[in-house]
């Protein structure tokens, strides 16, 4: 899918949050080489240059949307398109970090191990994935798709397994690590704008859906799901709408 990085970026806020917590957990002290997988625009790349300005810091996206941005913003990192469920560095990295990006990705009982490999001995696997996908947001979205004439085309693409429990991590990096910590955060997210829950969605998951339809039939299908969605997250009394989203934390040292 295409991203579009404005859409994106208008809840820059709330999606770096859980980035910066990510960040405060990850011991590394001065690593040479840094990794940013999932990049997208490089609006993380401030943050993690000033955590740790002596590293090579890499950023991977297989959107040139983002990369675009990304290069533009911050040329004293590298940004390179791939593909990153099948990229990985030439030579081994310290500090693999991936924001909100690796559940796009299926087979994590391959991914997160082939992930520790490309650590040198020592090195720092860092990830965030959201795991909301059960919520009303989420689930909106299955019932626009399911109870609609779009039905045929867009229900093919509904993954049904996304990010697995905590305790899945835990049991498949185990085995491979000198430390290792697995949690989860449910950040209650002040929202403000008409629906912005669907705004959210439209930066990301609900994306995907509408690129699939054209004209009148996509339009009509984001006006159902605004529906939906709004009945499930009307605003409070001042205006502004409560989002709660849960998010998945994995940080990992690969054994020495």
């Amino acid at each position: 899918m295409s991203w579009d990085p404005a859409q994106y970026l208008k809840f820059a806020g709330e999606r770096t949050r859980p980035a910066v917590d990510l960040l405060a957990r990850i011991p590394a002290a001065a690593p040479a080489s840094v990794v940013d997988l999932g990049c997208g625009a490089g609006s993380l790349a401030p943050l993690l240059l000033a955590r740790w300005p002596q590293a090579k810091l890499t950023g991977v996206d297989n959107s040139p949307e983002m990369l675009a941005r990304a290069r533009a913003a911050h040329p004293s990192a590298q940004f390179v398109e791939g593909d990153i469920g099948t990229w990985r560095p030439a030579q081994p990295v310290d500090v693999l970090y991936s924001n909100a990006a690796l559940h796009w990705l299926d087979g994590h009982e391959r991914l997160f191990p082939s992930l520790l490999e490309a650590l040198a001995p020592g090195g720092w696997l860092a990830v965030q994935m959201p795991r909301n996908f059960n919520a009303p947001s989420h689930t909106a979205i299955v019932e626009t798709i399911e109870q609609g004439p779009w039905r045929s085309r867009l229900e093919p693409l509904l993954r049904r397994e996304l990010v697995a429990a905590p305790g899945f991590y835990w049991r498949l990096l185990e085995p491979r690590c000198a430390e290792l910590q697995v949690w989860e955060t449910e950040y209650l997210q002040v929202l403000e704008g008409e629906n912005p829950v669907a705004e959210y969605t439209k930066g990301t998951w609900l994306k995907q859906f509408l690129d699939r339809l054209q004209g009148v039939e996509r339009a009509a299908f984001e006006a159902e799901y605004r529906v939906r969605v709004l009945a499930w997250y009307p605003p409070q009394a001042d205006g502004r709408t409560l989002f709660p989203f849960r998010r998945l934390f994995v940080v990992a040292r690969r054994k020495l």
